[in-house]
């Protein structure tokens, strides 16, 4: 009999609305101003830190909603913003520069939707609020360091095959290594040996006599700015990740540009200390040779240089590098036999043989690991950014006992906490290349919810015109139509809840409107050919089966053209226009969904398979 479902799709279909609507739930819960608080190198986030934190908001007459610790982070919610801002000042005051203070907002969600991965969907700087910065990566640094690594390289490799040279010098200003040997036979060797090693060195004649230039290829140096650009990106991904700043956005715009949005974040200063708080280790030899004290006096010996530990202690330090931290693979806090706080270090292949090469032949001797930290410093620069400051303090200086491999640890820490957070700081790396902030925006609160109210109301009001129109027109087939409306919606805040990439920005709030229009065109279509249908003396059944059928090439044929269109504008668009094309695409395909599969189970449920003498279309 034509216009009847079995019970299987019908379960079908209200199960997938049932999961959409779980799934959007969590987005009626409003999220808490909070404050997110990480220890810096120094400082330590514990239960006692926890109770003075909360004693002092209370006796400052801002009681939060609750204080907790979790992950090594304390965050403290507040019923409003302005409690929040006032928090932070009282929590600056009391916990100092040892710790970050980030503004944030965080879900309410319950723990039965928490459970099953429910959550908010995921709202843009335009509707949350917070900070954007533009930043431009120097690619003229990573091409220096290059050189200057290329230099240290030469010269162990010519070493290694004993080939004689009076010096290897890098010429930062001309792009290359500059090699002065001995004689001719010394060239034709050196060429030899390092070609080798690397096939895409580029020699030419230097101007003095038995020299050559050494540079490397044009694919090469956009290999190095390429590295250069997405390392860096990777480097402040995992520093953000790390600190906690809930659903960043850090992705390439161009050739040396990175787009970095911090959702919920409204202090830049702030943000800034998060970005430029980058960490690296270095690990030098100890002078042996040198004399210390005069050395303190300001007679610093050739090849070294003063450092010192976070008491005051100096050690005398050799200038050559055995290994920087661009080689850590992993860093991970533990404890050594006697119960001291250490943390363990994983090389990668390239990191395990020069620090294997290194140490052959120290064995015996000191070496120091000289922890680097970069921050924001009181200067700024032309543009009023602050300029980094690089701060260095040797962590310990231990005995080499054997050649060093892939994995080794670092003793001497004071307490568990810092053995953590110095962890924490490795992984998250240092920039490959230096980093400055050429455009920076901030977008209050105010501002945030200002734009989702206005959003919540042109979505509200284009549904309430299309509910009167299609009411008004197609009378109870207009109501389906209104019913599947409404579920369209659900779908799509389900979807996008679902989706741990999606994000609705104020364009995509356009987008929702635009499907609002959309999902009831094709219901349009369908009922003009079922009326069409009973014009041609159709009866009421074959009508509404005709119509369906009939009707679902034209439909198809329309939105998958859109939605080819809304792939390519999400290919090929960045922010907002990437917005829009998700809740376009979601809306293409769930105004299908609900005008041709729901609406048909609707109309055969009340009308299908039975006598009628007339339909309310």
């Amino acid at each position: 009999m034509l216009n009847q479902n079995p019970l299987w799709r019908y379960l079908v279909v209200l199960g997938v609305i049932l999961v959409a609507l779980v799934y959007a739930l969590p987005n009626l819960y409003p999220e808490d101003p909070a404050l997110n608080i990480n220890a810096t190198r120094g400082g330590v986030v514990t239960e006692t830190t926890r109770q003075q934190l909360e004693q002092r908001f209370i006796e400052s007459g801002v009681t939060p909603r609750s204080v907790t610790v979790e992950n090594g982070q304390l965050l403290a919610r507040f019923e409003s913003a302005e409690d929040q801002l006032r928090a932070r000042e009282l929590a600056t005051q009391l916990l100092g520069a040892n710790y970050v203070t980030a503004l944030n907002l965080v879900p309410t969600t319950p723990d039965w939707l928490a459970a099953i991965g429910a959550s908010p969907m995921k709202l843009g700087l335009d509707l949350r609020g917070g900070v954007h910065f533009l930043m431009a990566v120097d690619m003229k640094a990573a091409m220096d360091k290059n050189i200057n690594d290329l230099a240290q390289a030469f010269r162990a490799d010519l070493r290694e095959d004993r080939v004689r040279y009076r010096s290897i010098q890098p010429d930062l200003a001309a792009g290359h290594v500059q090699l002065l040997l001995r004689s001719s036979e010394d060239m034709d060797a050196a060429r030899a040996a390092l070609l080798k090693r690397d096939r895409e060195l580029v020699f030419t004649d230097g101007a003095a006599e038995f020299s050559l230039n050494v540079s490397i290829s044009e694919n090469r140096v956009r290999e190095i700015r390429e590295y250069a650009l997405e390392q860096n990106i990777t480097i402040i991904r995992n520093r953000v990740n790390e600190i906690g700043v809930a659903e960043p956005l850090v992705q390439r715009q161009g050739a040396d540009r990175i787009i970095v949005q911090l959702p919920g974040v409204q202090d830049p200063a702030q943000a800034k200390e998060i970005l430029g708080a980058t960490a690296t280790l270095e690990f030098r030899l100890v002078d042996e040779q040198g004399d210390l004290g005069a050395a303190l006096n300001g007679r610093m010996p050739a090849g070294s240089s003063l450092y010192y530990d976070r008491n005051g202690q100096p050690y005398l330090l050799e200038n050559r590098v055995m290994l920087t931290g661009e080689h850590i693979t992993n860093a991970s806090s533990g404890y050594d036999e006697y119960s001291r706080p250490q943390v363990n270090i994983s090389l990668d292949a390239q990191g395990g043989n020069l620090l294997s090469n290194a140490t052959r032949d120290a064995i015996g001797r000191r070496m120091a690991s000289v922890f680097i930290e970069y921050k924001p410093g009181e200067e700024r620069a032309a543009d009023g950014t602050p300029v980094l400051v690089k701060q260095e303090e040797v962590i310990n200086a231990a005995t080499i006992q054997a050649r060093l491999g892939r994995s080794f640890r670092i003793t001497g820490i004071d307490n568990p906490a810092e053995a953590q957070n110095l962890a924490m700081l490795l992984r998250a790396g240092a920039l490959i290349a230096p980093t400055q902030i050429i455009e920076e925006r901030t977008i209050g609160p105010s501002l945030g919810q200002e734009n989702i109210d206005l959003g919540k109301t042109a979505i509200m009001w284009g549904m309430v015109a299309v509910l009167i129109f299609m009411v008004f027109y197609y009378k109870a087939f207009g109501l389906i139509a209104n019913t599947a409306l409404v579920v369209n919606v659900i779908l799509i805040i389900g979807v996008m809840s679902m989706i741990p990439g999606a994000t609705l920005t104020l364009p995509g709030m356009a987008g929702i409107v635009l499907t609002v229009g959309m999902a009831v065109d094709a219901n349009v279509l369908i009922f003009e050919r079922i009326k069409e249908e009973l014009r041609e003396g159709r009866s009421i059944q074959q009508a509404i089966h005709h119509g369906y059928d009939r009707a679902f090439v034209t439909i198809a044929d329309a939105n998958v053209t859109t939605l080819i269109a809304a792939l390519i504008l999400f290919g090929m668009g960045t922010g907002p226009i990437k917005g829009f094309a998700i809740t376009l695409a979601i809306g293409i395909i769930t105004s299908m969904f609900t005008a041709i599969v729901g609406t048909r189970l609707l109309v055969n449920l009340i009308w299908g398979g039975r006598r009628v003498q007339s339909l309310p279309i």
